[in-house]
């Protein structure tokens, strides 16, 4: 039997944790870790999960500075691909993380290699490590060097 007062209940409680969600700011966010500072706000980045990414997916590729990462779940090993925007120098490869420490990287260290596909080439990278924001990145490409200043930079050697 449908019990309005249970219905409403759920409704309500599920409301609460969507605000609190909402209202949590980037500093107390599980991807902001120690050097590795979040830039974008929650909101920002589960409307880029959820809306931006699925429509840009399948010609990020395509996209100038753009490359999607191939990487296993720790976890569940199951395969993922995600976009990111990549500097290259010689045989080192950075992304910035101005999301924070988010699952692909998490995945990434945990696996210590995956696969860059570009437009028409795929590249292994493997000795993934993150430099935290401020330190020195006398070797990574420019714009790297740049970013690197606010938030933490991804840096593997491409294989």
């Amino acid at each position: 039997m449908y019990d309005r007062y249970s219905a409403g209940k759920q409704a309500h409680t599920r409301f609460a944790e969507l605000f609190e969600e909402a209202a949590m700011s980037a500093k107390d966010h599980p991807n902001n870790a120690p050097g590795i500072p979040m830039l974008f706000p929650p909101w920002f980045e589960r409307f880029q999960i959820k809306y931006m990414n699925p429509a840009l997916k399948p010609i990020a590729r395509y996209l100038p500075g753009t490359a999607t990462i191939e990487h296993r779940g720790r976890k569940s090993g199951k395969p993922y691909k995600t976009i990111v925007s990549t500097y290259r120098k010689g045989n080192t490869l950075a992304i910035a993380l101005a999301h924070g420490k988010t699952d692909w990287v998490k995945n990434v260290l945990a696996a210590g290699e995956a696969d860059l596909r570009y437009a028409r080439r795929q590249v292994h990278i493997t000795n993934p490590r993150i430099l935290p924001a401020g330190s020195d990145g006398e070797s990574l490409p420019f714009m790297a060097r740049v970013q690197l200043r606010r938030v933490g930079v991804f840096v593997s050697d491409i294989a």
